[in-house]
């Protein structure tokens, strides 16, 4: 009864959130990963494109819900999400027309493109202060948990309970359904085709006679898609606050680079690997301890990081990776 104990607090404080998480971090390391991919530059302001995809997500909710549109049981957000979608993708189309596209006529440098793309974050984060605030905005509407903790105790008996969120079932859903369209979209069609053939050698490319800015276009509209997607999610997960996005370009980086920056697949794997490495080495596993050995006592909390350091959990693989690994885990074009 003590090890069913243990293994329910671990699946309510470990396994689902690092499952969830690390869906919206895959997400967003596969924006980041198209780009390098095809683009050929690191972008910098995809975690504010996935703030400004959220809060256009989030001010069409609300003007739904003023007039009473509700899906029920669902967050009224994904009526919005296609909108935030198109706003987003509107943004980083005009952004490439009169900023992007000058740097790849000049056939700038990637380092010089990166530089570029912090100033554009910076000016997207406020922006998106600008617009929203800065306080944390809460777009959740719906049913909240598929099943609380009480409900758990009651029905098994344990000690122990298990609160799973709709919001997290919602997460693993919607990025799985993407993941498969992105994946089928990329192998299967014409656009796709051209957008790898373009990624792996843009010259023999263009001597076939693909056209290099519809396939910038259809790419920034895909990174738009899936930064608006993943910022939403992340949002109705947790709650929206425009600098939280800001602070998770380095995890979504880090997922892209230890997957191996280049490889779709890599950036999926990379974006579990981060989620759990940082779940697991910030949890305070006293009260697992406590029931897998329950005459141990543990004065501490057994935790080796505090959650106010989790981020430089990110930060270390980061740099463990680029140290020793630098193609990542699916071997992604070297940095």
């Amino acid at each position: 009864m003590d090890l069913l104990n243990a293994l329910v607090a671990l699946a309510n404080f470990v396994i689902v959130p690092g499952i969830a998480y690390g869906s919206q971090l895959a997400l967003g390391a596969l924006g980041v990963t198209l780009i390098y991919g095809i683009l050929r530059f690191s972008n910098f302001a995809h975690g504010d494109t996935m703030a400004f995809g959220a809060m256009s997500t989030i001010l069409f909710t609300w003007w739904l819900q003023s007039l009473g549109v509700s899906l029920g049981p669902l967050p009224t957000a994904l009526l919005a999400l296609p909108v935030g979608i198109a706003a987003t993708a509107l943004l980083l189309l005009t952004i490439d027309k009169f900023v992007y596209k000058f740097y790849r006529e000049q056939k700038a440098a990637p380092v010089i493109l990166v530089i570029v793309s912090m100033g554009i974050m910076f000016v997207m984060n406020g922006l998106v202060r600008f617009i929203i605030g800065v306080d944390d905005q809460r777009f959740a509407d719906g049913s909240r948990f598929l099943i609380t903790a009480r409900e758990f105790k009651e029905m098994t008996g344990l000690q122990e309970g298990l609160a799973i969120k709709s919001t997290a079932l919602l997460t693993v859903v919607v990025a799985i359904i993407v993941v498969a369209a992105l994946f089928w979209f990329l192998n299967r069609t014409r656009t796709g085709k051209s957008m790898r053939a373009f990624s792996d050698n843009e010259d023999l490319a263009l001597l076939s006679g693909i056209n290099p800015e519809r396939v910038v276009m259809i790419t920034w509209i895909i990174v738009a898609a899936l930064a608006t997607i993943a910022g939403v999610l992340y949002g109705l997960d947790k709650s929206f606050k425009p600098f939280t996005y800001f602070q998770l370009l380095l995890p979504i980086f880090a997922a892209a680079i230890v997957g191996g920056l280049g490889s779709p697949l890599g950036a999926i794997a990379g974006g579990f690997v981060i989620a759990f490495s940082e779940v697991l080495i910030t949890y305070a596993f006293k009260k697992v301890a406590g029931y897998v050995l329950p005459a141990w006592e543990p004065d501490s909390l057994i935790q080796l990081l505090s959650t106010d350091y989790k981020f430089a959990v990110s930060f270390s693989i980061l740099i463990i990776v680029l140290l020793f690994r630098p193609t990542g885990l699916f071997r992604g074009k070297a940095l």
